[in-house]
């Protein structure tokens, strides 16, 4: 049984108001959404909740208004994406709270939906305000949250909501809640994780949590750099933290301690200019030219990963591991990406992913949808594999 109440949990809920916490900061061309990712995966909620006969009211923000209204922040151009991709019309209210918000919700009969004004348009939002998250709760009789991506925050929708209400998870959330409790709670050993990205700085806790919960960590991308650097090998002109080589160091101590094989590079592709189709050659790490950048791993260091992926059973991806906006500087991550999804899909292997970039590298490699799940909640994503307790989260425990 899980620690926090899901939509099983609910029973004879026609005509009731159930608020439902969602994440619709959606990308926009004018009043147009381009990606309609985030809409479609909250669906599944809203579709058994209206079968169900309850009243829906979506809870969402918008950018970051900073507490006052802007027009091309408002939340009426998503209501039409809405409507279209979920099948049935849903209304819109021009605030979150007050009359225009009652009245609209009084209009509802079961089985509607209704999207209220984003909820950063009130500064009580962000700031958990006790007057706000009352007025918010005064408009429900039951609090749904669907939304992870927003429950590293502890703010009136998304905390202060579940404090007043009778809280449950949405088949999102408890979708991403499963997935990285088998991932890092709970895993199926040997447990891998795969993190790149360009710096150091922005991931010292996740790396400091991870050697202590995995067998073998891999690690990529521009941060690679800074580790080789801090075993004395010359990264030439390649992006590099040299000021926390005693970070990475005591990362690679720490490792050392829990039992934690550190894989980095022994191999890598170099180049003089950071552009697509520049010419480059691969070199051992330590023969890394003085005018040269490290811009991927080479073919060794992918071998080891590929043999890494064979050995675990659960894999937790965090970041690419070269510079895989451009060619060919692409190949290592959509090998290594196409290899863990063939392993998933052919076997026990379960593979969980997040963090823009990764999303971003999987689509890439044409590798997401084979993967085990792959979380688009960013921030949360990442403050969850940092050992963090989000509040959002917490407040939906039993």
């Amino acid at each position: 049984m899980s620690s926090f109440k899901t939509l099983d949990d609910l029973d004879q809920i026609a005509g009731k108001r159930a608020l439902v916490r969602v994440d619709l900061n959606v990308p926009m061309d004018g009043n147009r959404v381009t990606d309609t990712t985030r809409i479609d995966r909250i669906l599944p909620t809203l579709r058994e909740l209206s079968q169900k006969g309850a009243r829906t009211v979506l809870l969402a923000h918008f950018g970051r208004p900073k507490g006052k209204p802007v027009l091309e922040m408002s939340l009426a151009p998503v209501a039409a994406a809405l409507t279209e991709r979920l099948g049935t019309p849903v209304a819109f209210a021009a605030d979150c709270v007050g009359e225009a918000a009652r009245v609209a919700v009084d209009a509802l009969s079961d089985g509607d939906v209704l999207l209220l004004e984003n909820t950063r348009f009130h500064a009580g939002e962000e700031a958990n305000d006790d007057g706000f998250a009352d007025e918010l709760a005064a408009l429900g009789d039951l609090y749904v949250n669907d939304a992870f991506s927003a429950a590293h925050r502890a703010h009136a929708s998304t905390e202060g909501l579940a404090r007043r209400l009778p809280a449950y998870a949405g088949r999102t959330m408890q979708a991403e809640l499963e997935a990285l409790e088998e991932a890092l709670t709970t895993p199926k050993r040997p447990v891998m994780a795969v993190v790149g990205g360009a710096k150091v700085s922005s991931k010292i806790d996740l790396l400091a949590n991870l050697v202590k919960k995995v067998d073998t960590l891999v690690i990529g991308g521009g941060m690679a750099n800074t580790f080789l650097a801090a075993q004395g090998k010359d990264v030439g002109k390649s992006l590099c933290e040299h000021d926390l080589a005693d970070t990475a160091r005591a990362i690679l101590d720490e490792a050392k301690t829990a039992g934690c094989k550190i894989l980095l590079p022994t191999d890598a592709v170099v180049a003089r200019e950071f552009k697509a189709g520049a010419a480059n050659e691969t070199v051992s790490v330590d023969a890394v030219p003085a005018d040269a950048m490290i811009l991927d791993v080479g073919p060794d260091t992918v071998a080891a990963v590929k043999a890494a992926i064979d050995a675990a059973a659960t894999l937790v991806w965090n970041g690419p591991l070269g510079a895989f906006e451009i060619e060919p500087f692409d190949t290592a991550t959509v090998t290594a990406a196409r290899y863990a999804a063939a392993r998933t899909s052919n076997g026990p292997l379960i593979t969980v992913a997040g963090g823009g970039d990764t999303v971003a590298a999987l689509n890439h490699a044409g590798a997401a949808d084979d993967f085990s799940y792959v979380s688009t909640a960013g921030g949360a994503f990442l403050e969850w594999m940092e050992g963090k307790t989000l509040p959002g989260v917490l407040a939906l425990k039993r």
